[in-house]
C-alpha cells in the first residue's frame, strides 16, 4: 500500500529543502509503524515567485508540479491527490511545523479505526502554536463540534492522511487556506465518514506566515458554518429557532408577571410584545425551514435519518397528526383569546378588546398555518424519498438477481457427465 504526501508551497524557499529531506528520511520510519509499504512525496510550487520550485527540483524521487499562478493552497493539495498514485493521500505544511515521520501514526490509527481520515491535533501540551491562533482554532473546534455532535479538538490541522476512496465524498473543497477546515466539516457532518484525531508536537514556524488572523478567521467560520448548511441544514435552523424562541420567553416574562399580578398590561408594554411577536414568528419560520431543508437534503442525498431524540421529536410534531394536535390546541386558544369580541361585535355592534389578545391570537393563527404548510411540504419530500429509496432497493435486488441467475447458467455442473463432440 503506497502513501502519496503532498508538500503545497507558496514562497517557500527557506524551509522547503528541509521539509523535503525530513520526509525522505522519515519513509523508513512510517512503513515500520504502518500498513504502508511505499511512500512518494510531490512538492505543489503554488505560484511561488522565489526559488521554491527549483530547490525543490534538487531532491530526487521527489515529483514536483509547479503552477504558473497562485491558486490557493487547497488547489495545491488536491492537484498533489490527483498526480499521486497511492491508496492513502496525506499532505503537511512546507515551513517546518510538522514532523513526516508522525504520518506512520496517522496511517495506523487511519486503518485501526476504520477512518476516512486521520489528522494530527496541534492542541496538545507540546504545541508552540501562536496564543492567538490557539485560541482562534479553540472557538473553530467547539463551534463544529456543537453543530456536529462529534468532538473534533483541531478543525485546521495542516497534517493529515485521507483515504484515496474517499476523496469523492469529501469533494467538493474549496481552493484556498479555509480547506482543513471545511474537510472536517464534511466528515463530521456526515455519520457515514469517520475522523481520528493524535495529538502531535507542532514547532514554530520557518519563515513568514501566509495566514491572516482576521481575513482567514472569518473566513474559517463563514466555511464552517456553509458547510454545516449544505450536510445538516436543519442544525443551524433549529439552533437559531430555539435562540429565537428562549429570546422571545426572556423578554416576555415580565408583561406576563404584570399581567398575572394585576390582570392588566401597562400600555407601554406594547412594544415588547410586539417584539417578542415578531422573534416568536421568526422562530417558527427557522423551524419549519429547518424540518422542510432536511428532508430536500435526505431526498438528494438518499442516506439514512439520523435518529437523534430532537430529530425524532421534531419529525413527529411536523406530521398531519401534528397539525391536527396543534390545531386542537390552538382553535379554543384563539376562541378564548378573541371570542368575546366577536361576540360582541356581532350582537352589539361594537368590539371592547384589548390589543394584546388580537396580536397574540395573530401570531398563534400564523404559526399554524406556517406549520401547515410545511407539514404539507415535508410530507411531498417525504413522499419521493421513500419512492425513491424503494426504486433503488428494487434495482439492487433486481440485479443480484440477475448476477445469480448468471452464473448458475455459466457455471457447469461438476457432478454432470462429460458431453463428447465428434469433429470430422
Amino acid at each position: 500500500m503506497k502513501l502519496t504526501i503532498v508538500i503545497p508551497a507558496f514562497n517557500e524557499e527557506e524551509a522547503i529543502g528541509s521539509a523535503i529531506e525530513r520526509c525522505l528520511a522519515a519513509r523508513e520510519g512510517i512503513i515500520a509503524a504502518s500498513p504502508v509499504t511505499a511512500v512518494e512525496i510531490i512538492v505543489v510550487s503554488d505560484g511561488s515567485t522565489d526559488a521554491t520550485a527549483s530547490v525543490a527540483r534538487e531532491h530526487e524521487g521527489v515529483s514536483v508540479i509547479v503552477f504558473e499562478r497562485n491558486r490557493g493552497y487547497g488547489a495545491a493539495i488536491k492537484a498533489g491527490f490527483a498526480a499521486g498514485t497511492g491508496e492513502l493521500v496525506g499532505f503537511l505544511d512546507a515551513d517546518g511545523t510538522c514532523d513526516p515521520v508522525f504520518f506512520g501514526p496517522l496511517c495506523d490509527a487511519l486503518f485501526d479505526k476504520n477512518a476516512a481520515v486521520a489528522l494530527g491535533s496541534r492542541m496538545g501540551q507540546g504545541s508552540r502554536m501562536p496564543l492567538i491562533r490557539r485560541i482562534g482554532n479553540t472557538i473553530y473546534a467547539l463551534i463544529l463540534s456543537v453543530l456536529s455532535n462529534r468532538v473534533v479538538t483541531d478543525s485546521a490541522s495542516g497534517m493529515r492522511v485521507i483515504r484515496r476512496d474517499a476523496l469523492g465524498a469529501l469533494y467538493p473543497l474549496p481552493d484556498g487556506l479555509h480547506f482543513t477546515p471545511a474537510m472536517s466539516a464534511r466528515v463530521l457532518m456526515d455519520d457515514r465518514l469517520a475522523i481520528v484525531e493524535l495529538p502531535m508536537s507542532y514547532e514554530e514556524r520557518i519563515g513568514e506566515s501566509k495566514l491572516h488572523v482576521l481575513r482567514d478567521g472569518v473566513r474559517f467560520l463563514r466555511t464552517i458554518f456553509e458547510m454545516t448548511l449544505m450536510w445538516r441544514p436543519a442544525k443551524l435552523f433549529v439552533v437559531a429557532a430555539i435562540g429565537l424562541f428562549l429570546t422571545t420567553v426572556a423578554l416576555g416574562l415580565h408583561p406576563i408577571e404584570t399581567w398575572l399580578r394585576t390582570g392588566a398590561l401597562r400600555e407601554d408594554s406594547i412594544y415588547r410584545l410586539l417584539f417578542c411577536c415578531l422573534l416568536a414568528a421568526l422562530g417558527m419560520l427557522f423551524l419549519s425551514t429547518g424540518v422542510v431543508a432536511e428532508n430536500v437534503h435526505r431526498l438528494v442525498d438518499d442516506r439514512l435519518p439520523v435518529r437523534t431524540f430532537a430529530w425524532t421529536m421534531i419529525n413527529r410534531a411536523y406530521s398531519l397528526n401534528g397539525v391536527v394536535v396543534a390545531g386542537l390546541l390552538t382553535l379554543p386558544a384563539t376562541a378564548l383569546l378573541i371570542g368575546p369580541g366577536v361576540w360582541t361585535r356581532l350582537t352589539d355592534g361594537y368590539v371592547d378588546l384589548h390589543w394584546s389578545r388580537v396580536v397574540l391570537a395573530g401570531l398563534i393563527g400564523f404559526c399554524a398555518v406556517q406549520m401547515l404548510v410545511a407539514v404539507l411540504m415535508a410530507n411531498i419530500l417525504r413522499f419521493h424519498a421513500a419512492r425513491r429509496h424503494r426504486s433503488s432497493a428494487e434495482q439492487i435486488t433486481a440485479s443480484a438477481t440477475v448476477r445469480r441467475r448468471s452464473a448458475s447458467v455459466t457455471q457447469p455442473d461438476p457432478t454432470a457427465p462429460a458431453t463428447l463432440i465428434a469433429v470430422d
